[in-house]
């Protein structure tokens, strides 16, 4: 993931209030300001004057910051350079820091040879843009390829302990966590984000599934329901594919009747469990959320099928069957 740093030189308490509002890692300053920033939050200051701040002039300028690197220095590139000089450094160094002026210039720092810059420096002309630029830079994981899967069982499955996954985010309707029996093939499960006569819309819960249930997670990665925990980094998706990072603020484990619901996509089988109540909700190809108790066999609903094999929830290459 991107950081976010913002560049508070020259000091001002209103850029630096609004930096921290807007969730940026760190805030750069002069030595005689560090205290008055540190004052505001518990969030890294660095010391301006302790930093290794680069203008990209010529070819020795690109030397001489490869060479920085290399010794563990924190190396800032000044605004002004340009994508071929940072795909030479990016090419032999990691832990590059970039000045940005504006979203327009950290969406492009962040692109630079597809893994983009360890970090952004968002400078005071940048200012106006820090909630635009951390949203996208960091909440913000690119899009998922979603595709229609048409259900072909609904069961009963007794009793059993399934996760409400409780995040400090508000959704919407269409948006919530890919769930599923399988890393292979997974179901986005809605939030609950729907109005019904018996219960208030609780937009930041999704009602996940069974323990055993894996969760497509940030980074490529899959995680147990089971093993979310206050604090963890859960991957958000939409309709539309579009995904984004919330955090876990609790979850709750409580044992509930169940469904097993299976879907084909293709040549494709899979899934998952669900707690058999009218809030849980799967999500159709137009986005609308769809209550288990009012889904039928022959109705579709928006998956995602993947390949499988994981350890530990990173991804293997490896011969399984789930």
């Amino acid at each position: 993931m991107k950081k976010i740093f913002f560049e508070a030189v020259p000091f001002d308490k209103g850029e630096v209030t609004l930096a921290l509002e807007s969730g940026v890692d760190a805030v750069i300053a002069e030595a005689e300001h560090l205290e008055a920033v540190r004052a505001l939050s518990k969030i890294p200051v660095l010391d301006a004057g302790e930093l290794e701040f680069v203008a990209l002039k010529d070819k020795s300028d690109e030397e001489e910051t490869v060479r920085l690197l290399a010794q563990g220095r924190t190396v800032i590139l000044r605004e002004g350079w340009e994508i071929i000089p940072v795909e030479n450094i990016l090419a032999q160094s990691g832990g590059l820091a970039v000045e940005a002026a504006g979203l327009d210039r950290a969406r492009l720092a962040a692109g630079i040879l597809e893994r983009g810059v360890a970090t952004v420096v968002v400078t005071p002309q940048g200012a106006g843009d820090l909630k635009s630029i951390v949203r996208e830079l960091k909440l913000s994981q690119g899009v998922l390829p979603l595709e229609t899967a048409t259900i072909t069982a609904i069961t009963p499955a007794g009793l059993g302990h399934r996760v409400c996954v409780d995040t400090m985010t508000l959704m919407r309707s269409g948006q919530g966590m890919l769930v599923g029996n399988s890393s292979a093939f997974t179901f986005l499960v809605n939030a609950e984000t729907e109005s019904n006569p018996y219960v208030a819309p609780r937009p930041f819960r999704i009602n996940a599934g069974a323990v055993h249930a894996y969760a497509v997670m940030p980074g490529d990665r899959t995680s147990y329901l089971e093993e979310l925990r206050a604090g963890t980094e859960v991957l958000l998706a939409a309709a539309d594919g579009s995904t984004t990072l919330a955090t876990v603020g609790r979850c709750k484990t409580e044992v509930r009747p169940m469904l097993l619901i299976e879907a084909r996509c293709g040549d494709r089988t899979g899934a998952v469990f669900l707690q058999n109540a009218e809030t849980i909700r799967l999500v159709r190809a137009d986005g609308a959320p769809v209550s288990v108790v009012d889904l039928a066999t022959g109705d579709t609903v928006l998956c995602r099928t993947d390949q499988a094999g994981r350890h530990f929830g990173m991804r293997i290459d490896e011969d399984i069957r789930e």
